[in-house]
């Protein structure tokens, strides 16, 4: 089985979060993250008829795109 080597990463708790959140934690406007979910730069997730960030999701594609080594 493969191992894969990544670095320990602190990530918010929640694997998901309203847009209002995310955009205090990323320092972008609320404007900007819908903008970004409805383009698909931003994975979501929907509960009821609410979108909400998948942060968990999110945060996995950014440690895989990176050159750890």
């Amino acid at each position: 089985m493969e191992t894969i080597n990544t670095p320990h990463v602190s990530a918010p708790q929640v694997p998901i979060m309203t847009i209002e959140r995310f955009s205090e934690l990323s320092g972008l406007s609320p404007d900007t993250v819908r903008g970004q979910m409805n383009q698909g730069n931003l994975p979501i997730i929907k509960v009821g008829r609410r979108r909400l960030v998948n942060v968990a999701l999110f945060t996995a594609e950014c440690l895989q795109s990176e050159d750890w080594s």
